[in-house]
C-alpha cells in the first residue's frame, strides 16, 4: 500500500487498516477484570506502569476485601498500599485510589461520573484513564485511549508523527470515525501484545503488512 498523497487516499488507507483490524480482533475489549465502573477505575489506576496480567492477579482479592467505593474511602492509604504492593508505585497508587473513592463518594453519590470533565477531577484519573472508563464501562466515545501500545503502533502505522499522548489522541480522533474510537484502541492494544511487540514484532504474521511503514519491519 503506497503512502497516500491526498485526503481521499488517507481516508481510504485508514478504512483499510480498520477493516484489517476487524479481521484480526473483531471482539476486542478491555483486558482488565471488572464488574462495575468503579472497579474499572481502580484497575485502570493500578495498571499505570504495570501489566494488566499483574493487575488482574491483584484485583479479585482487592475487590472482595473492599467491595464498594465507601470501603475504599474508609481505608488508610498505607494499609491499601500493602494490598496493591505487587503493582508497583503502590504508595502513590494507594493515595490516588483512596482519593478517588473520597471524590466519588463525596461528590458523585458513590457513582463514577459519566463525563470527561467530571472524571478529570477524580484523583488518579488523567485523560487516558477517563477514556478507558467512559468507553468500556459506559460505552461513551469521549476520545481514544492512548497507552504505550496505541502510541507506538499509531506511529508505526504513520497515523501520527507526535510523541505526546494528548497530541496523538488529537491526531487519531481526526482520522478514525467516532463510532470506532472505543474498539480501535482495544484492537491496537491487543495487536501490540499479540503480534506487534516492541522488541520483536512478528511482521510475517501481521495482516496489516503493507499498511505499516515502520523502518524495523521484519520479513
Amino acid at each position: 500500500m503506497k503512502r497516500p498523497s491526498n485526503a481521499s487516499e488517507r481516508r481510504e488507507r485508514v478504512a483499510e487498516i480498520l477493516k484489517r483490524l476487524d479481521g484480526m480482533y473483531p471482539n476486542a475489549t478491555c483486558a482488565l477484570y471488572h464488574s462495575s465502573p468503579w472497579e474499572l477505575l481502580v484497575a485502570t489506576i493500578l495498571s499505570a506502569q504495570c501489566t494488566d496480567k499483574r493487575v488482574n492477579e491483584v484485583t479479585p482479592g482487592l475487590f472482595a476485601k473492599y467491595p464498594t467505593p465507601q470501603d475504599f474511602a474508609a481505608v488508610r492509604p498505607e494499609v491499601l498500599a500493602n494490598d496493591i504492593r505487587s503493582t508497583g508505585f503502590f504508595n502513590n497508587k494507594a493515595k490516588s485510589v483512596v482519593g478517588a473513592a473520597w471524590k466519588v463518594v463525596g461528590e458523585f453519590g458513590g457513582q463514577v461520573p459519566r463525563t470527561m470533565e467530571e472524571l478529570l477531577t477524580v484523583p488518579g484519573a488523567a485523560r487516558k484513564t477517563a477514556n478507558v472508563v467512559l468507553g468500556t464501562a459506559y460505552g461513551i466515545a469521549s476520545g481514544i485511549v492512548v497507552d504505550t501500545h496505541v502510541q507506538r503502533l499509531s506511529q508505526r502505522l504513520d497515523l501520527t508523527h507526535n510523541t505526546d499522548p494528548v497530541k496523538i489522541e488529537q491526531d487519531l480522533v481526526k482520522i478514525v470515525p467516532k463510532e470506532r474510537w472505543i474498539l480501535f484502541s482495544h484492537q491496537l492494544i491487543l495487536h501490540g501484545r499479540a503480534l506487534c511487540q516492541a522488541r520483536s514484532p512478528k511482521c510475517a504474521e501481521c495482516a496489516l503488512g503493507d499498511a505499516c511503514y515502520a523502518k524495523d519491519k521484519t520479513a
